[in-house]
């Protein structure tokens, strides 16, 4: 069943801003280099990694969701839809500013600098960011560099408060779902009466502290990509996870059942081309008739807070708001579940009335039907093309280079695929037979083959994965869907982009200028020019 309205000349498509020609990299920030255990949003390493991309004349940085993970580390389940992910604090930070000491940093940088062991930075980073704000507070609360804590704290209400009363629960239960704490404490409106409310006071101002340096390091992270032209590319998840502060603080958005805490149907996709089982991803999902009798306020909210964030926001499994997979609690696969039908275009409507300006990425991919591809029309939101999909089958393939449209974003393959020489390695002889025979190369450097395809496409924008540029095989693969544990892990040494920097900058700097997607020269500021 469709929810796409008619359409109307006379308005749509709504948006229609993607109208230049660039390209830019996907790397996650936990990937980047240094001694912290996780990549950081320490200035030294991505202001390199900045110049890289200037260099390589790149506009656009792509991440993954920025939000605080929790069990299996995924970005994509997440605590909270509007706070940041203090493992991306950067403790030097703290040093200078007389919070740590440099010697106790010693535990992190004792850690490998090639891959994240999340169980043992959850042991060490936490006790030295909680130190941290100890000291803070010891300290009279003093303004810090990201601004004026109170003032933070006051701005950012609406969340914040909620969040940070969540996260201090979750750390007296001892990390506990929230629907496994006791009965007064899993409805929002009587924990917010209970005495631990007062009582974990403390804690609560802990975790906002940590919000308030996360989003005052991220803003320093922006000023340095806009200084050198570059936009930031964000990713928002379109479902929150069950144990969440969204979840906990409104579960009458959702479907969940308040008496329990217990979700009566959770999202997932059926069977597809990464699981025979589909993917069961367990987060609740929305009762969009709740959402629509305010005007999807809460996602407003939710938008406002990622353009706040980023330059461009990309929106995870934009099918759903035509059609959601929806499964029963209780299944065991998501083989059991229907489709039934999302928002539609109504809710493009309201964000198009809000955010006349807004810059969004539909991610259109997987086995999807006609009225996915007109809503996403409709909307005029680019959609997203995968080369490594393209391969292998008939000349009608749609992610094959000569069937795009320009209004959309080609990947060789993003976060949630191998890297292309891993793809390349492990993919099937028709396949491979295929692209040699298509791009008429030999496959030797099939990695750079499909850099160039994805440049020279009629796709407006182009995003490689880092990985790709440093030509790494399956052992730089970021994230497996379907798989539990061991993802998102993948970082890079610094001597290995210091390697790109030179010859291989100039020569993507080349393919940018032959294909039409460099940056536009900025313009001479009216004061000075002549």
């Amino acid at each position: 069943m469709s929810s796409v309205s008619p359409a109307k000349p006379n308005d749509l498509p709504l948006f229609n801003w993607l109208r230049n020609r660039s390209a830019g990299v996907l790397l996650h920030p936990t990937s980047l280099p240094g001694n912290q255990g996780i990549g950081t949003l320490e200035p030294g390493p991505i202001g390199r990694f900045l110049d890289f991309l200037h260099a390589a004349g790149m506009s656009q940085w792509q991440v993954c969701p920025l939000g605080p993970t929790g069990f299996g580390d995924s970005p994509y389940q997440c605590f909270s839809a509007f706070a940041g992910n203090p493992y991306l604090i950067d403790l030097n930070a703290f040093v200078t500013l007389g919070l740590l000491r440099d010697e106790e940093l010693s535990t992190l940088r004792s850690m490998s600098q090639d891959h994240v062991e999340y169980g043992y930075l959850w042991e060490n980073k936490w006790p030295l960011l909680a130190r941290a704000h100890r000291r803070y507070v010891e300290q009279g609360r003093p303004d810090l560099p990201y601004g004026n804590f109170a003032a933070f704290r006051k701005a950012n209400h609406s969340w914040l408060e909620d969040y940070a009363f969540f996260r201090a629960l979750k750390d007296h239960h001892n990390g506990a779902a929230w629907w496994e704490w006791p009965a007064e404490l899993r409805r929002h409106s009587s924990a917010l009466k209970s005495s631990l409310h007062r009582r974990l006071a403390d804690s609560m101002e802990a975790h906002a502290f940590y919000q308030f340096v996360f989003f005052g390091q991220w803003a320093a992270l922006r000023a340095q990509a806009q200084k050198r032209g570059i936009q930031i590319i964000g990713d928002l998840p379109i479902f929150v996870a069950l144990d969440s502060a969204d979840a906990w603080s409104a579960p009458q958005l959702f479907e969940i059942d308040e008496a329990t805490g217990r979700p009566t149907s959770v999202a997932g996709v059926p069977p597809d081309y990464f699981s025979a089982d589909g993917q069961l991803w367990g987060n609740p999902l929305y009762r969009w008739d709740v959402h629509a009798s305010d005007k999807f306020a809460w996602w407003r909210s939710r938008l406002a807070a990622s353009f706040a964030q980023a330059d461009i926001v990309r929106i995870d499994h934009f099918r759903a708001f035509d059609e959601y997979w929806r499964i029963p609690a209780s299944a065991k696969t998501a083989r059991t579940g229907e489709w039934t039908p999302g928002p539609g275009l109504a809710f493009f409507r309201e964000v198009q009335k809000a955010f006349p300006d807004a810059k969004i990425i539909a991610e259109d991919l997987g086995d999807i039907g006609e009225s996915v591809h007109q809503l996403r029309d409709q909307s005029g939101l680019p959609g997203m093309a995968i080369l490594q999909f393209a391969f292998g089958g008939k000349p009608t393939n749609i992610y094959l280079p000569h069937n795009l449209n320009a209004n959309s974003v080609v990947y060789p393959g993003t976060h949630d695929n191998d890297t292309t020489l891993g793809w390349y390695a492990t993919t099937d002889e028709k396949s491979r037979d295929h692209v040699r025979r298509y791009l008429r190369i030999s496959g030797a450097e099939v990695g750079w083959d499909f850099l160039r395809a994805a440049q020279a496409s009629v796709s407006r924008m182009a995003v490689f994965p880092l990985q790709d540029l440093l030509s790494l095989g399956s052992e730089a693969r970021l994230n497996t869907p379907g798989l539990a544990q061991g993802n998102w892990q993948w970082r890079y040494r610094q001597s290995a982009l210091d390697g790109l920097m030179g010859g291989t900058a100039k020569y993507l700097h080349e393919l940018a200028e032959l294909y039409g997607r460099l940056p536009a020269p900025a313009k001479p500021n009216a004061t000075t020019a002549h």
